[in-house]
């Protein structure tokens, strides 16, 4: 059985999230907690219960929402490329959406994203050059825009990330940081350089794992 438990801090609020997983031969069966679980005396709300089998399926079920949320996962191969694919489907707003990836080599991506009978869509390459320095162009169907990131990966565990959005104008860095051993951390700024008062947003998250 294995456990994680994670905190969040945002600059107007804070907040937890728990999620406990048991392994029945290849398939996990997951529990997910919130702080809104227990804020108010023990609840349904924030709650969670998933199966999953790597690779293949993951269906959610929301308990307050009483909400299934359906995933399936498949990887074939076009022109001896792997492409993977991804189906998810939310019964509760009835939405789905389409998501592939087209690895062309180990440092080159291209993947894309539709929501079903919308405008909705992205499109995205992705280049790594030098094993630790990853460049990610996109662009939006609906907001007709193109958002730019770059991350570098450091000491190894350590990731630093920038983004930028061109419809929004904002700007985000992030430090990350994924070790089996420290556990990991996200922290966060993004700012809104179309605002007039130019007020960063600091977010901060940790996430310890455990076995059980």
């Amino acid at each position: 059985m294995k456990a994680s438990l994670k905190g969040k801090y945002e600059t107007d609020k804070s907040g937890a999230a728990a999620n406990i997983s048991v392994f029945a031969s290849d398939v996990k069966f997951r529990v997910s907690l919130t702080d809104a679980t227990f804020a108010a005396g023990p609840s349904l709300n924030g709650l969670v219960l998933a199966v999953e089998k790597p690779g293949s399926f993951i269906v959610d079920y929301n308990v307050p929402k009483k909400d299934f949320r359906f995933q399936f996962l498949n990887s074939v191969r076009v022109a001896g490329k792997p492409l993977n694919l991804n189906y998810i489907h939310s019964r509760g707003d009835n939405r789905t959406i389409l998501d592939g990836t087209l690895v062309l080599d180990s440092a080159n991506k291209v993947s894309a994203n539709h929501v079903l009978g919308s405008r909705n869509g992205k499109f995205k390459y992705s280049y790594l050059h030098g094993g630790v320095t990853t460049f990610e162009p996109s662009y939006d169907l609906a907001k007709n825009s193109w958002d730019f990131a770059v991350s570098r990966r450091v000491y190894g565990d350590d990731v630093f990330r920038a983004s930028y959005q061109t419809s929004s104008k904002l700007l985000g860095l992030e430090w990350s940081r994924n070790s089996k051993i420290n556990g990991s951390f996200r922290v966060s700024a993004s700012v809104n350089l179309a605002e007039e008062e130019k007020i960063p947003k600091l977010t901060a998250e940790s996430t310890w794992d455990f076995e059980m």
